[in-house]
């Protein structure tokens, strides 16, 4: 049992240090998401050709509403994404967990089976 609380305790300790080890590595770094990146490069893109960027398809939702979706559509979106994803996972887990749990239980109960019917019956004749 030491064992394994050791191998947690270190394993948490990776982590933080693989956490903030690039914090204070890099000084002055920005971190930030891919969507500015993105932007980035098609407005690069735009430039280095002289023509403006086509997309090749009109989002669906924009086109209903005829503009840009809000940011609240969207984030009311990507929640309800990730609680169908949590949803799923939780479910696999649970089902993982009682497979093994009743499959034991079954285990055992054939070999309470095999035990009664293995074994006389004292019946009078």
């Amino acid at each position: 049992m030491k064992s394994n609380k050791t191998t947690v305790i270190i394993l948490i300790l990776l982590t933080c240090l693989m956490i903030l080890i690039p914090l204070f590595a890099i000084r002055g770094a920005e971190f930030e998401g891919s969507d500015g990146a993105g932007s980035d490069m098609v407005e690069e893109i735009m430039d280095e050709n002289g023509e403006g960027y086509k997309p090749w398809f009109k989002p669906v939702l924009e086109t209903i509403l005829g503009g840009e979706i809000p940011s609240e559509m969207e984030t009311l979106f990507f929640c309800i994404q990730t609680g169908i994803g949590v949803g799923i996972i939780a479910y696999c887990f649970g089902y993982l967990v009682s497979r093994k749990k009743y499959s034991g239980a079954k285990n055992v109960q054939n070999e309470q089976n095999q035990q009664t019917q293995s074994e006389p019956e004292n019946s009078p004749v």
